[in-house]
């Protein structure tokens, strides 16, 4: 694999966080399905910010997909992939074969034409009708990952909003979709949302455990919900809706698939035009 010479750790290192970051008002019920009709939902959506279902995707299907990114882990990659640990795995794993460093990956990125299986996903014709009901256009998938929390030591993604990562027009729509792989609840980092907060717009993002909103905006807020989904559920999410996974703290794994889209054709922009929408220069604010 690409990564025998050098590994890839992450450098954020599992920090303190208090966890009233992710005390939630309530944990969302997921509908039953992806619907055959995207208007059915979009009312939901637009109010929200996301859309969480249920029995999205099949249990062959899970199979197939959590197939597919063991034998990615497993296999030479090509440059362009990242395969990243976690940081807790510094020291660890340098001597350990392949198939045991699977509960130490963190991150896949890069990937999706290198399996069918997973290349078929980011494309399924459910799934994108939805995508391109909310995007009003023909959608284009820009972005893959898999997010791989291992038991225990995947460390919490602090909140913030997706389209402060990407370089992209301000105003630009993005779609983000997230499959579970696993059951997710609260303990082992499932998602949480602040409903609504994408209608703020662009929020300030800083670097402190990682490139997040500040933790006093999101305490400031006092709206957040958990999302729990049992394997082959699915959430649909806009761009700038604000969200956070606390730490896997259980023996259980907590795998996903993440696709962003955008409508086709769309531009990018460089780092510092992003900057100037979502770093705190010059902005007169502190976190």
């Amino acid at each position: 694999m690409a990564a025998t010479t050098k590994l890839d750790i992450d450098t954020v290192k599992p920090g303190e966080y208090s966890e009233a970051l992710y005390e939630t008002v309530a944990s969302i019920t997921p509908l039953d399905g992806l619907p055959e009709d995207p208007t059915a939902i979009a009312s939901q959506y637009e109010e929200a910010g996301f859309v969480s279902f249920d029995n999205a995707f099949t249990p062959s299907h899970v199979a197939e997909l959590l197939d597919a990114l063991f034998q990615l882990t497993v296999r030479e990659l090509p440059e362009k992939t990242q395969l990243q640990f976690e940081n807790l795995a510094a020291g660890k794993i340098e001597s350990m074969p392949p198939e045991e460093r699977l509960d130490y990956v963190r991150k896949l990125m890069w990937f999706v034409d290198l399996d069918p299986r997973i290349e078929a996903m980011a494309y399924e014709p459910r799934l994108l009708r939805i995508v391109e009901h909310i995007l009003g256009a023909e959608a284009e998938m820009f972005q893959e990952m898999a997010l791989l929390k291992p038991p225990g030591i995947g460390r919490e993604k602090p909140w913030h909003q997706d389209h402060a990562y990407f370089n992209l027009p301000d105003g630009t729509k993005v779609v983000g979709v997230w499959i579970a792989l696993d059951d997710t609840y609260p303990e082992n980092g499932c998602m949480h949302f602040l409903p609504g907060g994408h209608r703020a717009g662009p929020i300030p993002h800083f670097n402190r455990r990682d490139w997040q909103i500040c933790d006093t905006d999101i305490l400031s807020q006092g709206q957040a919900v958990a999302t729990p989904l049992h394997a082959g559920g699915c959430l649909i999410f806009d761009g700038l809706v604000p969200h956070g996974t606390p730490h896997n703290r259980t023996n259980t794994r907590r795998r996903a698939l993440q696709f962003h889209y955008v409508a086709k054709g769309t531009p990018r922009t460089s780092t510092e035009e992003r900057m100037a929408i979502f770093g705190s220069e010059g902005r007169d604010v502190s976190c």
